[in-house]
């Protein structure tokens, strides 16, 4: 009877567990392929745009005087734009980010329409780093703080 050597059994288990790794790798990827969602900005969209109905992500600023409420009164229709003179028709219906303005940043989570519009199923809105809650708007700095600090000793 010949026996398998020690050294052998080792190198044959490493060899076997580098494959089922390599493989889960692959069925992961293979599984997830659908779930990705590619981030555009205008400018990449109208110049190289995704496949009709492809799940990607959409970035840049709500233009300024687009925003309009659709008939049906939950959809509303924006553009957005990007650095460039690129802008792309946005189509969102449901309930707004409490952030979402015009001349804000937004991300829409969606897809391209066969019409060039950008049917978003998912709102998400930006603010930049000078950001103040309403409830600190018209706020000095100094009375803003004083009104947080009272906050916190109502809640000890």
């Amino acid at each position: 009877m010949s026996t398998v050597k020690a050294k052998h059994q080792r190198l044959v288990l490493v060899v076997l567990a580098l494959v089922a790794i390599v493989l889960a790798g692959l069925f992961a990827a293979y599984a997830l392929r659908n779930q990705a969602n590619y981030f555009y900005l205008p400018e990449q969209m109208s110049a190289n745009p995704p496949e009709v109905g492809q799940a990607v992500r959409l970035g840049g600023m709500v233009q300024a005087g687009s925003l309009e409420w659709l008939e049906d009164g939950v959809t509303v229709a924006f553009v957005v734009t990007g650095n460039e003179e690129a802008s792309v028709p946005v189509q969102y219906s449901g309930i707004l980010p409490d952030l979402f303005v015009e001349g804000s940043g937004v991300v829409a989570e969606g897809s391209l329409q066969t019409d060039g519009t950008f049917l978003a199923s998912n709102l998400l809105a930006k603010h930049d780093e000078n950001y103040v809650p309403r409830e600190l708007e018209g706020l000095h700095a100094n009375d803003a703080a004083q009104q947080a600090a009272e906050t916190v000793s109502y809640s000890e």
